[in-house]
């Protein structure tokens, strides 16, 4: 028998059946696009648990006692926690019994668990909550940024960046309550995509706002860093890059998702923002950290050490060593005789030592500059 040359075996269908018996068919290319989904998806969620997972614990590992009282700390650790239970119940979804193939094909959900119903609520607040901590962890940030500008403008700023990310939280607020309706009641939420889309632009501008106002501002206090020779790196310029990363990132995926077909680019944005903002802050830390040991070293001057405070310690200068208890008749008359010669070793000695001590004082404050 001839096979025809017209049909296609991998766009075949089969036929199901609903609960009360009518027939109705599934073609092979509707099911794999259904795997291909839920397997890209699942892919997605989990990558970004992972990652939560994963800066999570370093955020609490690196971050000292003294510092774990942080408002900022408090709410970037909560943002991440609550990130981490949003993905970890997306991906409870596509393993449960909402996203098997009969319930999906038929519409047939009688076998839904009332748990499941409220694992999806869940993660549409959760989604809420954690713009929330986001935009609170902006606008604090912002603040702290434009410490030093003046009083209007500062006021300014922080007016816009309420006005937008209250827009933002407020329409992620209407989607939250219309995608629980629609959850609980099992109707499409096509109606409401624009409400969905206005929610994700919202989101998107309110990120490049806040990302932009303090970029701008450090971007001005780094030129000005550079034309004073400093170019080390510092908490400024440690904000300012990762502020760009928060900048750029987020808003490149929020911007392809209108372009791009691939499942849940918009939840990358959130995540991406989360992980972004715990990890500048310790960066900022370290460096800080770093430069307040350096600042602590001991200094000479003129055979006397230098305390961090600039205080000279008790003792006199022998060999390079400060010496609590009287020095012996010989050893104070070595060191007279020394000082009594401009160009004994001893004098030399102390001349460099007083020639670098005055480097550093001129270097001094630089290196605060860089720490405040």
């Amino acid at each position: 028998m001839a096979t025809s040359t017209t049909f296609d075996p991998f766009s075949q269908s089969f036929t199901l059946l609903l609960r009360n018996g009518t027939p109705f068919n599934v073609t092979l290319n509707e099911l794999d696009e259904f795997i291909l989904y839920s397997v890209q998806i699942s892919i997605n969620y989990a990558a970004q648990l992972g990652a939560c997972l994963l800066f999570l614990i370093v955020l609490l590992l690196l971050t000292k006692p003294d510092k774990r009282r942080s408002p900022i700390l408090a709410i970037n650790a909560v943002a991440l926690t609550l990130n981490f239970l949003r993905t970890l119940f997306q991906c409870l979804y596509f393993t449960g019994p909402f996203n098997q193939v009969y319930a999906y094909f038929a519409v047939d959900y009688s076998r839904v668990s009332p748990s499941d119903y409220a694992n999806q609520v869940a993660i549409t607040v959760l989604t809420w909550v954690l713009l929330v901590c986001v935009e609170v962890s902006l606008l604090l940030q912002v603040r702290v940024v434009c410490i030093t500008v003046r009083r209007a403008y500062r006021h300014l700023i922080l007016a816009i960046s309420v006005v937008i990310a209250g827009l933002a939280i407020g329409f992620r607020l209407a989607f939250c309550i219309e995608n629980a309706k629609s959850i609980l009641s099992l109707e499409s939420l096509f109606p409401l995509r624009w409400l969905a889309s206005a929610t994700n632009i919202t989101t998107s501008i309110s990120i490049c706002w806040f990302c932009a106002a303090f970029i701008t501002k450090l971007g001005f206090a780094l030129d000005q860093r550079k034309k004073l020779g400093v170019g080390s790196f510092g908490p400024m310029q440690i904000i300012f890059i990762m502020g760009c990363q928060t900048l750029i990132i987020p808003a490149i995926f929020s911007i392809i998702q209108y372009f791009v077909d691939l499942p849940s680019m918009d939840s990358n944005v959130l995540t991406l923002v989360t992980i972004f903002l715990p990890l500048s802050s310790l960066w900022a830390s370290a460096s800080l950290d770093y430069r307040k040991k350096s600042s602590e070293k001991p200094k000479f001057h003129g055979g006397k050490l230098l305390g961090s405070n600039g205080t000279t310690s008790t003792g006199p200068l022998v060999n390079e060593k400060c010496l609590t208890g009287p020095l012996s008749p010989s050893e104070t008359a070595t060191s007279r005789s020394s000082q009594s010669d401009p160009s004994s070793p001893s004098n030399i000695r102390d001349q460099g030592i007083h020639i670098d001590l005055e480097a550093q004082k001129m270097a001094e404050p630089e290196s605060r500059r860089n720490v405040y």
